[in-house]
């Protein structure tokens, strides 16, 4: 993973993704975020297996793709709800 996608997947900038790489002080709650996102605890420890963390990453781009189609489109009109983007995702899901 780049530190673009880590950044753009925590919503945090690219220069802080870089001082937390090189040993800086950063906000603890920025630390937690990225540790939740790499699948990790506080302490560094792996939380969720690797596979499930791919899952998981996976499912919230497809959500996030849908969205993107929801709102781009005459979609947008029929005004989906969440429940319907998690149904898109799981065809696209089960499409590939």
């Amino acid at each position: 993973m780049s530190i673009e996608n880590l950044a753009k997947l925590s919503n945090l900038g690219i220069r802080t993704i870089n001082r937390f790489f090189a040993g800086e002080d950063i906000k603890l709650s920025t630390i937690e975020r990225l540790t939740n996102l790499l699948g990790l605890d506080f302490a560094g420890n792996e939380v969720i297996s690797l596979k499930q963390l791919e899952k998981q990453r996976a499912k919230e781009k497809a959500i996030f793709m849908a969205s993107l189609v929801q709102s781009t489109s005459i979609l947008e009109v029929q005004d989906l709800e969440k429940n319907h983007l998690i149904k898109s995702y799981q065809r696209l899901r089960k499409n590939f």
